[in-house]
């Protein structure tokens, strides 16, 4: 299993995909019932298992990982590039791809191959659902794969029913310190960020991935900053040479499991509930 760079690549991914791809794609008939999966994601191999499916599973890309079954599929390249012959010994019936993670040249070109390609876009929370229940009635799991989306949902519904009423707290989201990445409103951590009671302090930027500077963060001062692990090193320790920045005063820093973060699984959930423990805990420094 490649964790730290299946964390550092899924962050990254994630942070640049777009989320208005749904009204843009033009999507081709799908044949029910497909007997032979390929996915050109970690998440979408992740779904495919959610919904039942996972003995159709033939290939993936590189850093699916999880479920621990998604580990022993056959690899055909990564999301950015994928290995012709590769693919053609598998013969796929279906090819599920992520517009804004793989490159739409990528997808048409394997349209143009013959290949039958559905994209599945990551537009959010409730995304994750819907992707799921269309898998599930692609491949006949339509009951397993609903239970599971309705238990997803449930879980995100009630984060936001328990952190509806608490105060609003200043977050900064930091992907990547070099140059220095984070999140825009578009994007889905912000989303759950949102969900857990917290301001994304560049929630007024439209880029899913922007770049900022560290004077603007300074600036914005947030209460909280949050951070995927993404190697040996702390990637939060830049902040300690700034002991004005509220959440370094309070001891704000906090890294996050990309793993859950970093993907648009069923797992988001989870990561969802950590960030919101980790502002809770934040409020409560503040209020003490």
């Amino acid at each position: 299993m490649k964790t730290l760079p299946s964390v550092l690549l899924g962050a990254v991914l994630l942070a640049i995909s777009s989320v208005e791809t749904t009204a843009q794609v033009r999507q081709p008939a799908v044949f029910e019932n497909p007997e032979r999966i390929v996915t050109l994601s970690p998440h979408l191999a992740e779904l495919v298992f959610a919904a039942g499916a996972g003995d159709l599973l033939v290939g993936t890309v590189e850093y699916s990982d999880y479920p621990p079954q998604a580990s022993s599929i056959a690899r055909i390249g990564d999301a950015f590039r994928i290995d012709s012959e590769k693919l053609a010994a598998l013969g796929p019936d279906l090819i599920l791809a992520w517009p804004g993670g793989n490159p739409q040249s990528l997808i048409d070109g394997l349209r143009n191959d013959g290949y039958q390609v559905l994209e599945l876009a990551a537009t959010g929370l409730e995304s994750v659902a819907i992707q799921l229940r269309r898998i599930g009635e692609l491949t006949g799991h339509a009951d397993r794969a609903g239970r599971a989306a309705d238990l997803y949902l449930a879980k995100v519904d009630r984060l936001r029913v328990e952190n509806l009423q608490k105060p609003p707290i200043r977050v900064f989201y930091q992907v990547a310190q070099r140059p220095l990445f984070t999140i825009g409103r578009k994007q889905v951590i912000s989303e759950v960020v949102s969900l857990c009671g917290g301001i994304n302090i560049f929630a007024d930027l439209d880029s899913l991935a922007p770049v900022v500077s560290m004077e603007t963060v300074l600036l914005r001062n947030p209460q909280v900053i949050l951070s995927a692990r993404t190697g040996s090193a702390n990637p939060l320790d830049i902040w300690l040479d700034y002991p004005a920045v509220a959440a370094v005063r309070l001891e704000n820093l906090y890294l996050v499991d990309a793993s859950l973060l970093a993907r648009a699984g069923l797992r988001l959930a989870d990561g969802a509930a950590q960030v919101c423990r980790l502002l809770d805990q934040a409020r409560r420094k503040i209020e003490g």
